[in-house]
């Protein structure tokens, strides 16, 4: 008996958790670059929310990165954001990541960035420097999901 009232508060703990206000959703990548032997991915996510009457989306950008080489490696990284319509680009975050021989890393936040919702595309671009090879050209993924 004490172990379904333990299993029972802990989903009921689980339940209240999640935001109810919030819709989550898929991560999207773009098309892959490279930098040496480390081919990388853009990805976003936009996640619903709201504050008071306001209708916001967590934008969060990520990066994917798959070693082809036979060597572990660091890959240094750096994302932004925009809105597609006359936009500019607003750096979101950066970082630095070990990726191994002939492995891979999912996709890592990056950064993120809440706005309020609106009738626009937003995108993200996402590039990449391997130790010793050059700056990576940009992935780019983008939404324009925000449903009120």
């Amino acid at each position: 008996m004490r172990r379904i009232g333990t299993i029972l508060g802990a989903a009921a703990l689980t339940v209240l958790a999640v935001p109810t206000n919030a819709h989550a959703a898929a991560v999207a990548c773009g098309g892959g670059v490279s930098t040496g032997r480390v081919a990388v991915n853009g990805c976003i996510s936009a996640q619903r929310g709201k504050e008071g009457r306001i209708h916001t989306r967590e934008i969060t950008a990520y990066i994917k990165a798959r070693n082809t080489g036979p060597r572990a490696v660091n890959v240094s990284y750096e994302a932004f954001f925009r809105v597609v319509e006359g936009g500019h680009w607003v750096k979101l975050g950066s970082g630095r990541t070990h990726v191994p021989a002939g492995g891979t890393v999912e996709p890592t936040e990056v950064g993120s960035s809440t706005r309020v919702c609106g009738p626009v595309k937003v995108e993200i671009r996402v590039h990449a420097r391997a130790d010793g090879a050059a700056w990576s050209g940009w992935s780019t993924a983008g939404t324009a999901q925000c449903q009120t």
